[in-house]
């Protein structure tokens, strides 16, 4: 049997007992909960209703008395109580009819759920639950909206000023802007987060117009740091997790950006004060204000590099004021000091970079360019260069002055090199310490063997495997001459016959590894020509085609003074000792008489006589008895001479070599730079000047800083000996020539 069609009215008038009956339980009304058989019931009727052939079938109809459910419970229930209440009240009435209305879609959907199956898709409307949720919205929020936005922004004021509001209300209100747009935050964002944003940012205008007058900069960071904490407390308890970075953004450049140099140039209490202050806490707490701001670094970086320049710059002024002020030997003292000052000053403020700045590379950047910049000021006519040098040299000589224990020695080579990569002469340095380091091998000063080696690596690291190679060359160089010495002493022993006279130590060395020495032919005596002439017999039956070179200045000797008071051990250069030996054989002799028996120039004839005759120890007297040496002047073996002590040392007066050093450097940069340009050349084959100039300089900066000048005098040789040539089409590009 055919079921028999339900009429549209007779079957709504059930549907209207059921939705009643939801009404009466909504609004609070004694009435027993739905049942299972009631709630099957009203879901057969609509079944029913809508599979019913045609014309009775009541879809559409039935779709649109769903939405006018909504509408008159709306405009009847809901809207009256809504309209009668202000402020917090109001939203808790939106609060309590939203839940309602949630309740009611929710079981209404269910009774009309066969609509959604079949109907809505087919003609693809919106979902049921939608159109319960649009009429709120349109009928009840949008009606209220700016009311509810008005009072929430108040509540949040509220809180910001201390007051306690009722979070959870706050949070529901939210949660329904964000539900009333279906899936889209837009509707969020442009009716409640853009007003609650834009009224944020004026608040914390207000607020930090006021404070950065009367707050120090300590005070207002943390001020601000709470507001920052306050606000993403906020979001956590009830605006929408979406609104995080946005508010932050609002409080940081309100309080942050806007004030940032009034700030952190505050007389007593901003960024400079802090660094001079040691606010290391401060300063920490400014760094996490501004780190997640773009470009908030900057000006916090730019103080930083300028704080060391000044307090570097600091250093270097008082160090040439107690060097103009003092003698030469304390001088060079004031100048080790300034070398240990640069490197507390770097531990300090690398301190800070990894602490306060969390290892930022920006602050990197600015301790690195505030250290370049007075890393590279001389110092009583000292180059840091030299400084550096010297300061290593007494750190690793025995009897410096520099007492430290291997472990604390080791940390300090460590420092020094970090130094040596913000001076741009690093070849200058190089030389002078190459310098130092022949000295302290060949005289034997050398404190320990473990630390030069220690530090060659570490400049090997730092700066390359050519920049160390010579001096590497040196260490072994010297191992392997003490290796030729024991070989000597049993050639001696087996050849019993060869008698010298004298213990002989020779260091025979690699020219190439060690610095240039001046080599006179000087005329030893009957002596020492011997032990030369046995030494050249034993290497030569070692060595086959190398060529020994005597570099007598290098040489010490310890001869017996025989005086009449007592003998004494006299140590001297191998120069002093050559003229000390002719008195064996003659009471007196004439400057000239010692100058063509020793085959001296004046200049070193000079230094010799006067270490001997005018300086501390006279072991020579002169006649005339001045303090000058002239070459009228004659000289005799002072026998009366006497000294407390049974061993001297005589040294020669010092020799500057700074010059000499200087000298070879620029000789060496020459070479360089035309390596340089012939290597560009040679790969780009044709280049302009400019560009020419700029790679060369990228080229050599590591070793050392190009003079723009010297790099265009090297092209115009180069061009000379036809390694390049002009373009004939423009004067300003170069071609090489293969």
């Amino acid at each position: 049997m055919e079921r028999k069609a339900i009429d549209l009215e007779e079957g709504w008038g059930y549907m209207v007992k059921g939705i009643s009956k939801l009404e009466r339980i909504l609004e609070g009304l004694p009435e027993a909960p739905f049942s299972s058989e009631e709630y099957m019931m009203l879901y057969t009727l609509i079944y029913n209703m809508c599979t019913q052939k045609p014309p009775n079938d009541y879809s559409e109809q039935l779709y649109e008395k769903y939405r006018e459910v909504f509408v008159e419970y709306i405009k009847s229930t809901v809207l009256p109580p809504l309209r009668e209440k202000h402020h917090v009240f109001m939203l808790k009435e939106l609060v309590q009819r939203w839940s309602n209305h949630k309740v009611m879609v929710r079981w209404l959907s269910r009774f009309f759920h066969y609509l959604d199956r079949y109907f809505v898709m087919r003609r693809s409307l919106p979902a049921l639950s939608g159109v319960g949720y649009i009429c709120f919205r349109d009928l009840v929020f949008m009606g209220v909206q700016a009311k509810v936005q008005k009072t929430v922004i108040a509540l949040i004021n509220k809180e910001r000023e201390g007051e306690q509001i009722d979070r959870s209300l706050v949070k529901n209100i939210i949660d329904i802007f964000v539900a009333i747009g279906m899936g889209q935050m837009d509707h969020y964002e442009q009716c409640f987060e853009l007003k609650m944003l834009d009224n944020t940012a004026d608040y914390y205008k207000s607020k930090a117009a006021n404070w950065i007058e009367v707050d120090t900069c300590p005070e207002y960071m943390l001020k601000a740091e709470e507001c920052l904490k306050r606000e993403r407390d906020r979001v956590s308890h009830y605006l929408h997790s979406s609104t995080e970075q946005k508010l932050v953004e609002k409080v940081q450049h309100e309080l942050l950006m806007t004030h940032a140099n009034q700030l952190l140039d505050k007389e007593h209490s901003g960024c400079h004060a802090l660094l001079r202050d040691d606010k290391v806490e401060d300063l920490s707490r400014m760094f996490k204000l501004y780190h997640k701001i773009p470009r908030g670094l900057e000006p916090i970086a730019n103080i930083f590099k300028k704080h060391i320049t000044a307090e570097g710059v600091a250093l270097v002024q008082h160090a040439e004021e107690a060097a103009s002020n003092q003698t030469a030997n304390g001088s060079a003292n004031q100048e080790q000091v300034l070398i240990r000052k640069f490197i507390e000053l770097h531990d300090k403020y690398m301190a800070y970079v990894n602490v306060c700045y969390m290892n930022h590379t920006m602050f990197h950047k600015s301790l690195k360019e505030a250290f370049e910049v007075f890393c590279n000021k001389t110092v009583a006519g000292c180059s840091s260069a030299e400084l550096l040098a010297t300061f290593c040299d007494n750190l690793l000589k025995k009897g410096g002055s520099e007492k430290l224990s291997d472990e604390a020695i080791d940390e300090t080579l460590d420092k020094v090199v970090k130094l040596l990569a913000y001076i741009s002469d690093k070849d200058l340095f190089a030389e002078f310490y190459r310098k130092k380091l022949a000295r302290r091998l060949l005289f034997d000063r050398s404190a320990n063997e473990d630390h030069e080696k220690n530090i060659l690596t570490k400049l090997k690291q730092q700066c390359g495997g050519q920049f160390t190679s010579k001096m590497e060359g040196m260490v072994v160089d010297l191992t392997l001459a003490r290796d030729k010495q024991t070989g000597f002493e049993n050639y001696l022993r087996d050849n019993q016959h060869v008698n010298l006279g004298m213990d002989l130590t020779v260091n025979v060395l690699t020219t190439g590894f060690w610095p240039s020495y001046k080599s006179f032919d000087l005329k030893l005596p009957p002596e020492m020509v011997k032990c030369v002439e046995v030494f050249k017999d034993f290497y030569e039956s070692t060595a086959n085609h190398r060529k020994l070179s005597w570099i007598y200045s290098l040489g010490t000797c310890n001869i017996n003074g025989k005086f009449e008071p007592k003998t004494i051990e006299l140590i001297v250069s191998t120069y002093q000792a050559a003229a000390l030996l002719l008195f064996n054989t003659a009471d007196r002799l004439s400057y000239s008489e010692i100058m063509t028996q020793l085959n001296l120039t004046n200049e070193d004839l000079v230094r010799l006589l006067h270490s001997l005759s005018c300086a501390k120890y006279k072991i020579l007297k002169k006649e005339p008895n001045t303090k000058t040496i002239s070459p009228n002047d004659t000289f005799q073996f002072n026998s009366k001479f006497s000294d407390r002590m049974r061993r001297i040392k005589i040294p020669l007066p010092v020799v500057d070599e700074r010059r000499k050093v200087i000298e070879d450097v620029d000789k060496d940069r020459r070479y360089a730079i035309d390596a340089a340009i012939v290597r560009i050349m040679k790969s780009r084959k044709v280049l302009g000047h400019q560009q020419l100039v700029v790679d060369c300089v990228e080229q050599l900066s590591r070793m050392f800083k190009p003079d723009i000048k010297a790099i265009k005098k090297r092209i115009e040789d180069l061009i000379s000996r036809d390694y390049l040539e002009r373009d004939k089409d423009n004067q300003n590009t170069f071609r090489y020539l293969a």
